[in-house]
């Protein structure tokens, strides 16, 4: 039942020359997710956006529109300017969400 997905445009390649994430990464298979959810999404009829690879999904807060910059290690989001706070994945799926 859903129409409209919104994902990321990751740079797949660029995070595979962090040694310490590589495996991790290389084991997900985000190129074989992506073009499976192209390929239902065509087959259901449901809109896929690709949101730009440098928008700032986890550095914008959900609640005020703020950004910040936001190290990798910081798993909460915590707004300077509004005082919200949420988990960072959350935050940006929320964005996401707003994206269109």
């Amino acid at each position: 039942n859903h129409s409209t997905i919104v994902i990321e445009d990751l740079n797949v390649s660029g995070m595979l020359k962090n040694h310490k994430l590589a495996s991790a990464i290389a084991d997900c298979g985000f190129y074989e997710f992506k073009r499976q959810l192209i390929y239902k999404c065509e087959w259901y009829g449901s809109e896929l956006i690709i949101a730009d690879r440098f928008y700032p999904s986890s550095q914008i807060c959900s609640n005020c529109g703020h950004q910040q910059k936001m190290p990798l290690h910081e798993r909460t989001y915590n707004c300077a300017d509004c005082g919200f706070t949420a988990d960072r994945d959350f935050n940006a799926a929320v964005n996401l969400e707003n994206y269109v």
